[in-house]
This record gives structure tokens, sequence and C-alpha cells, in this order.
């Protein structure tokens, strides 16, 4: 297995995308939590709406305000933010033009639907805006406040258009604080501090999407990075008993003799037992053949890769550590 390399010493802002269902933000929450580890300061970041941090982190519904979270292994702190367009909007208009009073009139009038109705890309340069700005301010001691930031962005599908918008925005606004705000965007977007990772499964779809996805970004001129295969299942059986199972010499026989000598069948029910056995093996074997296949399918993106394994008991606390702490080793963190 590949993992990410030392390279990561230098990123600084984490995107986290994947195919629905991959358990994008799962991932993106187990990063932060292996990023912070060793007394950093990390902030996870999310911009749809669906306060799926919360869910994870077993919390509330989390406000537009940046707040600790979560206690990362050997100390260190993860912060979590649910951007809000509205809220983005006017900290960029108080910004920008002094307007924040005059900005909260405009939203309660419903200006963010509307210029995200007439210009798409809008509600994307909020929200991608206000998490650059995140990696790229300072404290009174001159000092990064977070030493990374960790993105739960979009799916797969569009995540170079989410990425690029502010490019588009920059391009259509000459001069003035929107297009200087795109540019400065566009520079830590398109930089050596940011990488965009995959989650995927080994399943067809997602790949597929996860290998578009990377050649979309290699096109936008954007950074990719590492690809999780999530919820990976270990093989149960031999590779030699996997082979034999599909290609359809798995001895049922010999199973129904074996189950009967481990004392789990008697002589008049071991052969109905060992047909069912078989009929698992060989859809087991016919899986993890399947599984290989989109192993090898990720591997021409020539991309780092990082398995994390499937939860028996799902997804709580306990299991996140354990996905922070998975991906900690094979970064060869302490």
């Amino acid at each position: 297995m590949d993992s990410p390399d030392t390279e990561w010493d230098d990123v600084r802002l984490h995107v986290v995308t994947g195919k629905g269902g991959t358990g994008k933000t799962t991932v993106a929450a187990a990063l932060a939590l292996a990023l912070a580890a060793g007394g950093r300061k990390v902030l996870l970041v999310e911009v749809e709406g669906r306060q799926g941090i919360a869910q994870i982190f077993d919390l509330p519904p989390l406000p537009y305000e940046e707040r600790k979270i979560a206690v990362a292994p050997s100390g260190g702190d993860v912060y979590a933010l649910a951007i809000d367009p509205e809220e983005a909007m006017l900290e960029y208009m108080e910004m920008f033009y002094g307007m924040r009073r005059a900005g909260r009139a405009l939203t309660k009038m419903g200006i963010v639907d509307f210029a995200t109705t007439v210009a798409p890309g809008f509600r994307d340069v909020l929200v991608t805006g206000k998490t650059t700005e995140a990696v790229r301010r300072r404290g009174r001691n001159g000092r990064r406040v977070y030493d990374a930031v960790v993105l739960d962005a979009p799916p797969t599908g569009r995540i170079a258009r989410f990425l690029n918008v502010t490019q588009e925005v920059a391009g259509l606004a000459k001069v003035g604080p929107i297009k200087n705000h795109s540019e400065l965007v566009n520079g830590v977007v398109k930089s050596r501090e940011t990488m965009v990772h995959f989650v995927t499964l080994l399943e067809e779809m997602p790949v597929q999407e996860t290998l578009d996805g990377v050649a979309e970004l290699r096109s936008a001129g954007l950074p990719p990075g590492c690809v999780f295969i999530n919820m990976v299942r270990e093989s149960l059986l031999p590779q030699a008993a996997l082979d034999m199972a599909v290609k359809g010499r798995f001895d049922v026989g010999e199973l129904a003799l074996g189950l009967k000598a481990a004392g789990l069948a008697d002589t008049s029910d071991a052969a109905a037992m060992a047909e069912a056995l078989a009929e698992e093996v060989v859809e087991h074997a016919r899986r993890t053949e399947l599984e290989r296949a989109e192993r090898e399918s990720l591997a021409d993106a020539g991309l780092p890769r990082l398995e994390l394994p499937l939860l028996a008991d799902g997804v709580d606390l306990a299991g996140l550590y354990e996905l922070a702490d998975t991906i900690r080793t094979h970064r060869g963190a302490a």
C-alpha cells in the first residue's frame, strides 16, 4: 500500500472530496485529528450546510464561528467551522466595503439568493474565500493561527469547478475588491500549500469518478494529493483458496469433512452446510477479485493511496480516532 509522504509537511489546506456515500466527511474529520496530533491546531471546515461534522463528533449543530470540538491524540486541538454563505457575505461586505449593517438589510431581502442565481459561482467564492482566509490568518505574534485547515468539500463531480470558480470570477471583475479577493483565494488554492484528496470505495462507480476527478483537476492546474480508499474489508481466506473459488475448483466435499471434524456439523447436515458456505466463499472471492481490479485502476492515477478499514461497529468517536491513527501511522507520525 502506498501512503502520503513528507510532502504533506508543506501543505496547509487539505481539500477532501469524494462521491456521495464514500465517507468523505468521516475521512475529513479523521484527517483533521491526525494532522492535529502532537500539539498542532487544525481547523475543520464544512461548506454544504449538512452539519455533518456535528453529527460525526456527536455535537449540537455548529454555529457560524470557529470553536474547539476535539482533542487530538498526543495533544493538539481540532476546531470546526460550518460556513454559512449569508454570514460569509456579511463579512465580505464589511471587509471590503464597510457595509455590515447594510449587508444585514440586504440579506433579509434575499440578496444572497439573488446574487447566486445571477452568478451561480458567487456562493462558492464566499465559502472558498472564508476557508483560505483561515489558511492565511496570523495572530498578533505573527504566527499562523492554524497549522492546517481541512475542507470537507463538495462531491467529486463538481470539485474542480468549486475550486476554480475564483479564477473565473477574477476574470469577470477586472479591478476592485472582488478581483483582489479572488486573486488571493486563487493564489492559495493553486499553491504548493494546497492538496486535494479523494475518498473512494473499491467499487466501479466511485473509482471511475475519482479517476475522472483527478484528470479534471490536472487539466485545471489544481493540485491532486492522496486517494483514501475507505471501508476496506480484509480478506478472510488465504489467496490460494480465493483463486480456487474464482476458478470454480473449490472442494465442497473437503469443506464438509472439515466441518464434521471440527464438530460444527453432523453427517446428516454437513453437506448442506458446506454447500451454503461454499456459495459464500465464491461470492467473497469474486468481490475480492473485483476489488483487486479497482486497486489497479486507482494505481493508474499515479497518486499515493491510503487504505482505511471498514469499522465493524460503525463510525462513532472511537472509530474516528481509529481512522486518525491509521492515517498517522501510514504518514510516519509519532
